[in-house]
């Protein structure tokens, strides 16, 4: 009788990890209100995370720091130092160090920073105040200290305006302590629709100084992507962009984002784990001239680049590129702790030279915090099993699992900062 009136619970529905990315967002995401938005949107950003993070100069070294105080969350230091593994009297070592203050934990558009090197600039100001109820910013970069005396415009300092929603951005920037006539420094519009996203930069570095540079062709670039599936990390996504860059040059590039899930027997994991969560990330990129003139005098300029990672689980990380002139791989491990610790070390090839190098880095952070989450099966699983028909709702023992319907309705509050997408600003 007593069986019948105590049954046993039913055992815990199954669940796939869901693992961290490496880097997300990416440190440079911090700083792109500083940017015009031309240079980071057509996949350029993830283009530049893929093909130079983790791999290291030949026969080089570099350190990075990140900590935040505990009592105050709004500030953050990340200090650096990289030089050569073998002293070389041409090549200093460069240790340079950024103090930062965010005005919300959760907003990074408004924000300034003090910037310090032992390489010019050696003191540095930084600073940007974004309104996202109006879409508005303002924003500034101040060289306070040279080492060498004050050359180029850019010398005195740069300032700038800008407008973002979801659709559109626009924005100028300016040298208003330079002795000079030219005016804006750079200017960019670029608009999203549906898939769609078209751009235009301006930007006056060729002409005569009589001649008005804005009917300089040179000055122009223009360029146009094809993309989805942007919203989050834990979605898939891809982009393919043409770019005809001053005129001179034309640029094709494509990136891909691919969420996978493979099955796992982890012994150190409870028995309800039947699967993980993996990224796969791929890019290719050409660059090739198409002013004859400038062709026939430097054929260098013509190159392509293909890249690859994946991430295995929290922990590593593998990656690869192939180009004309060089080959390179990287081995990337993580660990998780308080503060983290990560360890990468890159492996290059030469091909005009035919010699082997490597370098390494090492990385310590404690700014972002990060964990597994645990996701339903129906959540992107590759091959249909009865593990489908498990309510993972049902179980709520840990951490709340994460359902595909909560992707689509846009509720995140299961997800860490890093896995959520990013604010609705082009």
């Amino acid at each position: 009788m007593g069986n019948r009136l105590f049954k046993e619970p039913p055992p815990p529905p199954p669940v796939v990890l869901v693992p961290p990315l490496f880097d997300f967002p990416p440190l440079a995401a911090r700083s792109r209100m500083l940017e015009s938005s031309y240079n980071l949107l057509f996949g350029k950003l993830a283009l530049k995370c893929l093909f130079e993070d983790y791999f290291e100069d030949a026969r080089h070294f570099s350190t990075r720091v990140m900590f935040k105080p505990i009592d105050d969350p709004h500030v953050d230091l990340v200090a650096t130092v990289s030089g050569p593994l073998d002293h070389k009297p041409e090549e200093q070592i460069v240790g340079n160090a950024l103090f930062r203050w965010q005005s919300d934990v959760d907003d990074p558009h408004t924000f300034m920073d003090l910037f310090v090197s032992n390489s010019d600039p050696i003191l540095q100001v930084r600073s940007c105040a974004y309104y996202p109820r109006f879409g508005f910013g303002a924003f500034g970069t101040f060289p306070l200290l040279l080492a060498k005396s004050r050359a180029s415009s850019e010398d005195y300092g740069v300032m700038g305006l800008r407008y973002g929603s979801g659709n559109l951005s626009m924005g100028a920037t300016l040298m208003p302590f330079a002795v000079t006539d030219e005016l804006p420094r750079t200017a960019w519009l670029v608009s999203k629709m549906g898939r769609l996203t078209a751009g235009l930069q301006y930007e006056p570095l060729y002409g005569k100084e009589d001649n008005a540079k804005y009917k300089n062709l040179q000055n122009w670039s223009c360029a146009i992507g094809y993309g989805g599936g942007f919203g989050s990390p834990l979605s898939p996504s891809f982009n393919f962009n043409l770019e005809l860059a001053k005129s001179s040059q034309f640029i094709a590039s494509f990136y891909q984002h691919v969420v996978v899930q493979r099955r796992v027997k982890n012994p150190l994991e409870e028995n309800e784990v039947v699967g993980i969560t993996n990224y796969i990330d791929f890019g290719f990129e050409l660059q090739t001239r198409v002013d004859e003139a400038q062709t026939s005098k430097n054929n260098s300029e013509s190159t392509f680049q293909v890249a690859a990672s994946w991430q295995a689980n929290k922990n590593f990380l593998l990656k690869g590129k192939i180009g004309p002139l060089s080959s390179s791989i990287a081995l990337a491990f993580k660990s998780w702790w308080k503060p983290s610790f990560t360890f990468n070390i890159s492996a290059t090839r030469d091909r005009l030279t035919g010699s082997n190098s490597c370098g390494f880095g090492i990385r310590i952070e404690h700014l972002r915090g990060a964990s597994y989450q645990r996701a339903d099966p129906n959540y992107l699983m590759l091959t249909p099993n009865k593990e489908h028909l498990a309510e993972g709702m049902a179980w709520k023992t840990g951490k709340r699992p994460m359902l595909q319907s909560n992707v689509n309705a846009g509720n995140f509050d299961g997800l860490p900062k890093e896995l959520r997408p990013f604010e609705k600003i082009l």
